[in-house]
């Protein structure tokens, strides 16, 4: 039995050798072909969204390949290949639902392309740039640099906000002042400022300032203006600054919280 077994094993090796050579040429020309695959996408028109994704997509297939054609070189039978890569698929779709969800939620997001790498997006109460989308997930930088990982099937179950894909954005400010200002006044000095900064636009509508509420201490004025989207947050924080100045130096009252305190002597 155990020349029987010898004469097996010897008969055998040289597929065993064949097989192991073409594992190892099958991981090295697939490490080649990604990296080929990298090199034409960064050529390419494709969005640079889609490199990462696409490059993990096919990774996993063609280390799926390579794995199949070991197994044929081994002469294991195509029927018991497919009988159990078609087992293991069941058994592997049933442990890793969230897993496929992720993988169809990142096809999905390649299809209809709520978003690229560079956005600023909120998704699932989390915004920050996006960074990279992968099979399974989509990673956002935050503000102060956090790596944020959310699961693709979240990010298509969720409502996505993206605030840099249009070009252009309405940056919408209220101003308090105090009932004893001059609210006219206040509201030419809040335009004054903005038409002498180079950020604000005149389009698609020009720049303007209202009466929009009587509060229980203050007036709100409403200011509406357009900007670029990429401009948004340093106009917003300019005009706060230059604002607050020009009311000091005319006279207008920004309004704040007092407290009366009243001592009895019993």
């Amino acid at each position: 039995m155990l020349k029987k077994f010898a004469d097996q094993i010897i008969a055998y090796l040289p597929h065993i050798i064949a097989a192991v050579i073409v594992l190892i040429l099958g991981i090295i020309l697939t490490k080649i072909a990604n990296k080929l695959l990298l090199k034409g996408l960064k050529k390419s028109k494709i969005d640079s969204t889609a490199h990462s994704f696409l490059h993990s997509v096919l990774r996993t297939v063609l280390y799926i390949l390579v794995a199949i054609i070991t197994l044929s070189v081994l002469k294991v039978p195509m029927t018991s290949i497919v009988a159990a890569v078609g087992a293991a698929g069941v058994a592997i779709a049933l442990a890793l639902q969230g897993s496929l969800s992720n993988v169809a939620g990142g096809f999905l997001i390649m299809f209809t392309h709520p978003f690229k790498c560079g956005d600023f997006v909120e998704i699932n109460s989390e915004s920050g740039s996006v960074n990279e989308i992968t099979i399974l997930y989509t990673k956002l930088l935050t503000t102060d640099n956090k790596a944020v990982l959310i699961p693709n099937g979240t990010v298509i179950g969720s409502t996505i906000i993206n605030y840099t894909q249009e070009d252009l954005r309405r940056l919408e400010m209220h101003f308090s002042i105090d009932y004893t200002s001059d609210y006219r006044k206040a509201q030419k000095l809040i335009l004054e400022i903005i038409n002498a900064n180079p950020l604000a636009l005149d389009k698609p509508e020009k720049p303007f300032v209202t009466m929009c509420e009587h509060a229980e201490s203050s007036i709100k004025l409403l200011t509406r203006v357009w900007v670029k989207s990429s401009d948004y947050w340093d106009l917003n924080f300019q005009l706060l600054e230059q604002v607050k100045e020009k009311f000091d130096e005319n006279g207008i009252t920004i309004p704040f919280n007092t407290l009366d305190l009243r001592v009895h002597n019993l």
